[in-house]
């Protein structure tokens, strides 16, 4: 199965309960709950979630996009760390103490060292996290992203034509084919947190 294959058959997380229960479940955990919220917030391809350096995120502040690199279009895309990550981010920097961070770590680090996770790893955590909240389905590292774009859709009415950019998709009808959806009423304009 490819990368992309992975993108078109997982399925979002649906519930906000159960996005709460996830985030719970990861509280001990700061790299991996800041890696679930900033995934779910941002709707990055995890690749390139995967591949933000510490350097990248230092100096965030909430609310205001960074620009990482998008590997598969080769552009930049916005990276926002919403207040509630930044407070995770701060504490997952802490950890990563003595000695103090390099600037190019990569801010996912794998267990085994300073490579960052890969995508297949993240496939095998979301799956965990989902199981262990009692979650069926098919889930994975683009589950993620899904989930941002379900959520904004769903829950705050964010149009397909203000998504489609955000995700890199050609038109507003691929973005409503990739997270499953139809495309309903009139939509709000502003991306939210969750």
């Amino acid at each position: 199965m490819t990368d992309r294959d992975s993108e078109l058959q997982v399925e979002p997380i649906r519930s906000s309960d159960s996005i709460h229960a996830i985030k719970t479940l990861l509280a001990a955990t700061p790299r991996d709950l800041l890696l679930f919220t900033l995934g779910i917030n941002n709707g990055v391809r995890a690749g390139d979630l995967l591949r933000v350096t510490v350097n990248d995120v230092r100096d965030a502040r909430p609310g205001v996009p960074l620009a990482i690199r998008d590997k598969r279009a080769g552009g930049v895309i916005p990276l926002v760390v919403p207040p509630g990550p930044r407070r995770v981010l701060g504490l997952h920097l802490e950890r990563l103490r003595p000695p103090a961070p390099p600037d190019n770590m990569f801010l996912f680090a794998s267990g085994a060292g300073w490579t960052p996770l890969k995508t297949a790893e993240l496939d095998r955590m979301v799956r965990l996290w989902t199981a262990a909240v009692g979650l069926e389905g098919t889930f994975g590292a683009h589950t993620l992203r899904k989930t941002f774009g379900y959520h904004q859709r769903t829950r705050f009415g964010v149009g397909f034509e203000v998504l489609a950019p955000r995700f890199g998709h050609a038109s507003p009808a691929v973005t409503a084919r990739y997270l499953g959806l139809e495309n309903g009423p009139p939509a709000a304009p502003e991306l939210q947190e969750l």
